[in-house]
């Protein structure tokens, strides 16, 4: 048998290629869903190394009845996880872009970044008062005067 031969019998026979597009959705779908269960049962933070280990070997072996049970054991909490998971990710983004957008006292200019990093010295106990005054009026001195 050919391949166009194959190809055109295929697209003969009542409702073969339909039939195929359906089985091929379903398979997509069956294997999203595996995708989503294996992610949520490895973010989840409630259950064991064992646990893990044990949902895994069943969803290997037995896949569509272990995805079943999954979810109806499991199933509530899916939810709940991802979207706990998402609001961790943006608390980890915005305290990234704090960081990088926030410049650092010592990289501002002139004067007033010399008073900014002497201030973080005074507050973390590492100079004095008297240091600290001294450390601004050199500043201040070294700054050019202004109209």
């Amino acid at each position: 048998m050919t391949v166009e031969r194959c190809t055109v019998s295929m697209f003969d026979n009542n409702g073969s290629f339909l039939l195929a597009t359906l089985e091929f959705f379903i398979f997509l779908a069956w294997f999203m869903c595996l995708f989503w269960i294996f992610g949520d049962l490895f973010r989840s933070k409630d259950l064991g190394g064992l646990g893990k280990t044990l949902w895994t070997l069943f969803l290997i072996f037995l896949p569509v009845i272990a995805m079943l049970v999954y979810l109806i054991a499991r199933g509530n909490g899916m939810t709940e996880r991802s979207m706990q998971a998402a609001v961790e990710s943006q608390k980890r983004q915005e305290a990234y872009i704090r960081q990088v957008a926030t410049p650092a006292p010592a990289q501002a200019s002139g004067a007033a970044g010399e008073i900014a990093a002497a201030k973080e010295l005074l507050d973390a106990g590492t100079i004095s008062a008297a240091e600290f005054e001294q450390l601004k009026s050199n500043a201040l001195r070294k700054s050019p005067a202004t109209a």
